[in-house]
């Protein structure tokens, strides 16, 4: 007895699993995802080249203030180095004149 009740269970359990089984196939053949962004690639008609992302950059407000930013650093090193310059001419010539005056002293004390 235990074992025609037992048997009945096995049968009624694989007879209910095997009815709920669909095919994979056909599933995986009907998802299709849904993006609310589209790809662009670089050869798609939406995409923008490398000379116009390139243009687009440079037009930037912030592209713009660090050419800005460049050139004061530029032109405050070479107002420094013209300073140098300058100091370095004065201290040249000022060497030039003292020992132009040791030379005449010395020539005078002979």
């Amino acid at each position: 007895m235990k074992n025609v009740i037992f048997a009945s269970a096995v049968l009624a359990l694989s007879t209910v699993a095997c009815s709920k089984r669909e095919p994979v196939a056909d599933n995986v053949q009907e998802i299709k995802l849904k993006y609310d962004t589209t790809a662009i690639d670089s050869f798609s008609p939406g995409a923008t080249s490398v000379d116009i992302a390139r243009q687009i950059r440079m037009s930037s407000q912030k592209y713009q203030d660090s050419l800005k930013e460049a050139l004061k650093l530029q032109q405050e090193e070479k107002r420094i180095t013209e300073e140098l310059e300058k100091e370095n001419k004065k201290k040249a010539e000022a060497e030039k004149k003292l020992k132009a005056s040791e030379n005449t002293a010395e020539s005078k004390q002979e």
